[in-house]
C-alpha cells in the first residue's frame, strides 16, 4: 500500500460512492440507473469492509468474506433485478418506473 493512506482516505471514497450511489437511486427514473446507484451503495460498503479489516490486525479475513458475500448478493440483486426490469419491458415498452404505476392490481 502506498504510504501515506489511512484509513480516513478509504472512509470518505466510500461516503463519496454512497452518496453517488444514493443520489443516482434518488433521481433515476430508470430502472436500469436505479440497479447501477445501488451497485455503487454495495461497492461502497464493500471498501469499508476491506479498509477496516486491513487495518485492524486482530479481524484477519473478516473484512474480505463479508466482501464476497455481498459481491454476491450484488450478483443475485442484478440478475433479479433485470429479469424484472425485462419482464416490465415486454409488458410496457418502457423501463420508466414510473410506469410500473400500471401494474397496480
Amino acid at each position: 500500500m502506498p504510504a501515506g493512506l489511512t484509513l480516513n482516505h478509504f472512509v470518505i471514497l466510500s461516503l463519496a460512492l454512497f452518496l453517488l450511489g444514493s443520489i443516482c437511486v434518488l433521481t433515476r427514473r430508470n430502472a436500469i440507473g436505479i440497479l447501477l446507484g445501488i451497485e455503487l451503495i454495495l461497492n461502497a460498503a464493500n471498501i469499508n469492509y476491506v479498509a477496516f479489516a486491513f487495518f485492524n490486525p486482530a479481524a484477519h479475513y473478516d473484512g474480505q468474506v463479508f466482501a464476497i458475500f455481498v459481491i454476491m448478493l450484488a450478483a443475485a440483486e442484478a440478475v433479479i433485478g433485470l429479469a424484472i426490469v425485462l419482464a416490465i419491458y415486454n409488458h410496457l415498452r418502457t423501463i420508466d418506473v414510473a410506469a410500473n404505476e400500471t401494474l397496480k392490481g
